[in-house]
């Protein structure tokens, strides 16, 4: 009998194809599996059971048909609890949020809905998708399937748990700051924030030029195949004008004779756990087996934290703008210190981060890329930590969660592509994430490089949430 929670999208098409699987026993599954883990999990704010046996058995007559309407036609997705879906409410993690449904589909589910996805429901997010952890007023703790009591990291929290676990295929997620490769990064998934410009957004995210719209997913050619559908322009987003792009052209093509420059810390005064450091290396020494040159070298860049906060708090502040001080209360004290910061910051603060500085960096960046195809990294200095803090409990990172995030957010400013896959578990079974960051554009370049790796690495998986102690894999993945 098929192992329905331990195939990708690909696998269940070539199945729906076939007739020796259908979209509705896919569904029927996986909903399944969502009652059973979500009470552990916590990871998603609406299931849409109903809603979504509708759609799989309207796929499975189209294949009885002959008639799919796609490569991704029945497959199963869910989508950040950001980004409207018609009919269910759009809350942000947001406890004073209208709870009302939305009316429309936003751009993304709107394409993955014409594409016959299935989609299951809305994943869990921190307030307003303000930090890189999983709790909110709305939904509480969302947690790390390889050990319940840790942090998935977010903002795109309930999407990277839900896909840690299979309970779907593709899992939609958004990242200002790294709100997909951080989650991606704590949770064994691959994800990947495409050049900006390539996914339209719906409404514009009050974080503007930083906001990237990806897909996570547990292979990256189910993430190339969802890029294929929903990196199509739109006319609400007019910022959205990049070339459509098919992100499976070339994924194969491997990295013999890229030039890749690996960095350690991306120059910066950083610690990095000694496991992570290790696990990258070894990542790294992988990529030099594949042919590819590798050279160790920094981009040369000072840390981008002052203009990146400029704008995050200015976006912030936008987002509240009218919230009484009475509603501000129910909120997440932090996101409501950050946008009073952003309350105080000058129009010409503001423009000079946007247009200048971000400019300065983006220009450093094309001019390193002009050396080395790729740059790799790690995802996150240090592994997934206790549920529920903003930053561990050591103190080693201060209280801002900022600083254990500082090689994600940098690549927002520049609005490169910039991708997190799996490269191994630390002493603890916690997973360690490899960053690959393209030139702006670059985005399929990126996806071939982590096709390369995962083809030749066996990637840890969970098939049930861990507890502390128990957090080993159930199995692994097959290279190839």
């Amino acid at each position: 009998m098929t192992d329905i929670a331990r195939l990708d999208a690909v696998a269940m098409v070539e199945r729906f194809r076939a007739g020796t699987l259908s979209p509705v026993e896919v569904t029927t599954d996986i909903l399944a599996r969502i009652d059973r883990f979500e009470p552990e999990i916590n990871a998603f704010l609406v299931v849409g059971h109903k809603e979504a046996l509708k759609a799989s058995g309207e796929a499975e007559a189209r294949y009885r048909a002959g008639m799919p309407v796609g490569p991704l036609d029945g497959v199963p997705v869910t989508i950040k609890d950001n980004l409207a879906v018609a009919g269910w409410p759009n809350r942000r993690g947001s406890a004073i949020s209208d709870s009302a449904p939305a009316k429309e589909d936003c751009p993304v589910a709107e394409k993955l809905r014409a594409a016959g996805c299935v989609i299951l429901g809305k994943t869990t997010m921190p307030e307003y998708g303000w930090k890189g952890t999983s709790d909110s007023p709305l939904s509480g703790n969302t947690r790390n399937p390889w050990d319940i009591a840790k942090t998935t990291g977010g903002s795109s929290s309930g999407a990277v748990a839900a896909a840690a676990l299979n309970l779907g295929a593709i899992h939609i997620g958004t990242d200002g700051a790294g709100s997909i490769r951080i989650p991606a990064g704590f949770t064994g998934v691959f994800g990947i924030k495409p050049t900006y410009g390539h996914v339209p957004a719906s409404p514009i995210s009050t974080m503007g030029f930083l906001a990237h719209l990806g897909p996570l997913t547990r292979t990256v050619r189910d993430a190339a195949l969802a890029m294929n559908v929903i990196g199509r322009p739109d006319s609400r987003d007019m910022t959205a004008t990049l070339p459509i792009e098919d992100y499976l052209d070339g994924l194969e093509a491997g990295v013999k004779g890229l030039r890749i420059a690996y960095s350690p810390k991306l120059g910066l005064d950083v610690e990095v756990h000694p496991d992570i450091a290790n696990l990258v290396r070894e990542a790294v020494e992988t990529f030099a087996r594949l042919g590819a040159e590798i050279v160790e070298a920094d981009p040369g860049f000072a840390d981008p934290i002052a203009p990146l906060m400029t704008l995050w708090a200015g976006g912030a502040a936008l987002a509240l703008k009218g919230i009484p001080a009475s509603e501000r209360a129910k909120m997440d004290p932090g996101l409501v210190a950050v946008a009073e910061m952003g309350e105080g910051i000058s129009a010409a603060e503001y423009v000079d981060a946007l247009l200048y500085q971000r400019n300065a960096l983006a220009a450093r960046m094309a001019a390193f890329h002009a050396r080395h195809d790729l740059l790799l990294s790690p995802t996150l200095p240090l592994p997934a930590f206790e549920a529920g803090r903003l930053t561990p409990a050591h103190g080693r990172y201060g209280e801002d969660w900022t600083r254990w995030t500082p090689f994600t957010y940098p690549f927002n400013l520049t609005q490169q592509p910039a991708a997190s896959i799996p490269c191994g578990l630390t002493a603890e079974g916690l997973p360690a994430g490899l960053q690959i960051i393209g030139a702006f554009g670059a985005d399929r370049l990126v996806l071939r490089a982590a096709r390369a790796y995962e083809a030749v690495s066996a990637i840890p998986r969970l098939s049930a949430p861990r507890k502390s102690g128990r957090n080993q894999p159930d199995y692994t993945s097959a290279p190839g």
